[in-house]
């Protein structure tokens, strides 16, 4: 998978692919980033790539001009091949895993870094096929978005992460196991545990100890279920739980409402 990244900082990404899982994928050949500086594709002296908004009012606004050109210019390199181009803004649609997964199904993405003010908003009505947001909170461009975005897809590309099977029990794909067999998504993740068994008198839960797969299974179901309710609602919301598992949540909130009465003395 091919990612071309177009930026006024492409030295902002050398560490972030000298480091982990995206220098293996891209050792393995999986995936290639290709940083694309901003200034090249201007035509002046100053390289400049930014310019006062019109109407007045602070900060700098991206030109057109450079992005067009970029894109124009990774366009040609293969023509009639069709490929999203997004641009990375608060106003986009909020990226999720199922946004990852789609977007792992793409051979080639190119992503667009935002910086200063704004971008020209003709990039993002003429020239972006999409628009994406990591979360409700300013940034001073689209560069960290963006890195997050190259490695929520990268995962999920195939041989990425060595062990697939790791893929299905994480927080927003599948919780646990359980979830896993029965089809349904979208919990976070249960707690997990190691050596040593007892670490300063905190003990693991026995029933991780027990050997007893169908129990794990069902604890840890119960504990994503409870994690997300506690920490998540909002997740359960979009849900569509299962009858066993509505009785399920019934019986933790009913559980917790009796530990909060113990605690108050009532």
């Amino acid at each position: 998978m091919i990612f071309d990244v177009i930026t006024i900082f492409p030295g902002f990404f050398a560490s972030i692919l000298e480091h982990g899982l995206l220098k293996r994928a891209l050792a393995g050949g999986q995936l290639e980033i290709r940083l694309h500086d901003l200034r090249d594709f201007t035509d002046d002296r100053h390289r400049t790539v930014d310019d006062r908004p019109f109407g007045g009012g602070p900060g700098m606004v991206l030109k057109p001009e450079p992005l067009f050109r970029a894109v124009e210019a990774l366009r040609a390199e293969a023509p009639g091949a069709e490929f999203p181009v997004i641009l990375l803004s608060p106003q986009g649609r909020l990226l999720r895993q199922a946004v990852a997964e789609e977007l792992a199904q793409h051979p080639r993405l190119a992503l667009i870094c935002g910086r200063y003010e704004a971008v020209d908003e003709r990039v993002a009505e003429h020239l972006a096929t999409d628009e994406l947001s990591i979360g409700d909170y300013v940034l001073s461009g689209g560069e960290l978005p963006a890195a997050v975005v190259i490695e929520a897809v990268a995962r999920l590309l195939p041989g990425v992460l060595g062990n697939e099977e790791s893929l299905g029990a994480e927080s927003f794909v599948a919780g646990v196991e359980a979830s896993t067999a029965t089809g349904r998504h979208g919990l976070l993740d249960c707690p997990h545990y190691t050596r040593p068994a007892d670490f300063q008198g905190l003990a693991v839960p026995e029933v991780l100890l027990s050997g007893n797969h169908a129990q794990i299974a069902q604890w840890r179901h119960r504990q994503a279920l409870e994690k997300t309710w506690r920490r998540r609602p909002d997740l359960l919301a979009a849900q569509a739980l299962s009858e066993g598992d509505r009785n399920l949540l019934e019986e933790i909130k009913t559980e917790a409402r009796a530990a909060g009465r113990a605690r108050s003395g009532f």
